[in-house]
């Protein structure tokens, strides 16, 4: 075994209420003294702490305001685009939304919406042709800013493009369309055509100067008039009312009388096909019985036909027999069969004549058959 190297000895502990030296060399675990820090170092990790600090204190800064010129990074939201100036000229550098990166106190930037937004204009005065002064409380214009005009846009008109092109030119348009048209045309008559109008009027210019410039749609409210020609207005639109009632009930009777006349002469149509099939059937029941009647014509002369032919072969068959019968023979027995059947005979003087007399008879008829035969 290889001997330990002998321990120090241990020191003392420092009394209660004392501190250490900040040089104060200090042994380690393996009871070897450490170098006292130098200055150097010291100054080093103050600087790179001042540093941090300051670079901490610019990005923080960020998330109060993204338009600080002190700020390096930014943010812009969705549905805009970042526009930068320095030194008061505009860079044509457009980022899309997002973190970025700008020059602090050098580089200026402004958030531009390129989505559909609506500007609101109010109070707008106006006199019509007829000198009668009124005005528009609100106008809603429907806008947008083409994402692909961002930098000519700002260029031209700055970033409140819309005061020039929006606001302005709607005052403007209201007052050449009032001044050309009478109180009646404005308020009245031609106010359902304002709307497409100025949206017309507004996108020509737009086209033209700042093409960038999308008008989608104009929305005019009613505009204020004197409250004198307001009361006229409302009186014609009274009379108006029920000048429109009575035609509406007239057209009502009208139509209720064409109703009527349809319905009588529907039932009037009805009846006369009701008769004419009632007829037809009458007609066919006739026509029916009369074929039937023929029908039982035909069968009874047919019968009657048939029954005559028979009495008239019977009577032909019989007469033939009868013709056959009478012979000598048969009228001797049926003269034997007469007097037989008699109950009572009386005899007088001509009896043997009668005997003789019928015996001639059958002598007679026995010769006249034997000459027929």
């Amino acid at each position: 075994m290889q001997a330990q190297p002998p321990q120090p000895p241990p020191q003392p502990p420092p009394p209660q209420g004392t501190l250490p030296q900040p040089h104060q060399q200090q042994q380690n675990s393996q009871g070897q003294r450490n170098p006292p820090p130098s200055d150097a170092d010291a100054t080093t990790f103050l600087l790179l702490g001042i540093i941090f600090v300051a670079f901490a204190i610019i990005f923080l800064s960020t998330s109060f305001s993204t338009n600080w010129n002190f700020s390096v990074l930014h943010q812009v939201p969705e549905g805009y685009v970042g526009a930068y100036w320095r030194g008061g000229a505009l860079l044509k550098t457009i980022t899309n939304p997002g973190f970025h990166l700008k020059f602090p106190l050098v580089t200026e930037f402004e958030p531009i919406q390129v989505t559909i937004q609506t500007d609101l204009v109010r109070d707008i005065p106006c006199g019509t042709k007829g000198g009668v002064m009124i005005s528009f409380d609100k106008i809603e214009v429907v806008n947008r800013l083409n994402k692909g005009h961002v930098y000519d846009t700002l260029l031209n008109y700055g970033v409140n493009y819309d005061k020039t092109w929006i606001y302005d030119k709607i005052h403007h348009e209201i007052n050449q369309f009032c001044s050309s048209h009478s109180l009646q045309q404005v308020y009245i008559d031609m106010f359902d055509q304002i709307d497409d109008k100025m949206k017309e009027a507004l996108q020509m210019d737009c086209t033209q100067y700042a093409p960038g410039v999308e008008i989608i749609s104009v929305r005019v409210t009613k505009p204020n008039i004197p409250a004198i020609i307001k009361r006229n207005f409302e009186l014609m639109e009274e009379e108006r009312t029920k000048a429109l009632i009575a035609i509406e009930a007239q057209k009502v009777a009208e139509k209720e009388a064409e109703t009527q006349k349809k319905i009588a002469l529907s039932e009037a149509e009805k009846n006369a096909q009701v008769s004419k099939i009632l007829m037809e059937q009458k007609l066919m029941e006739k026509d029916s019985s009369k074929q039937q009647e023929a029908i039982e014509n035909e069968m009874y002369i047919a019968r009657e036909k048939s029954q005559a032919d028979a009495n008239f072969y019977r009577v032909m068959k019989e007469a033939e027999a009868n013709k056959l019968k009478l012979t000598p023979e048969f009228l001797e027995l049926k003269f034997i069969e007469a007097i037989a059947n008699n109950s009572k005979i009386f005899f007088g003087e001509k009896v043997p004549n009668m005997v003789l007399d019928q015996r001639l008879l059958g002598n007679f008829l026995n010769g006249f058959a034997k000459k027929d035969l």
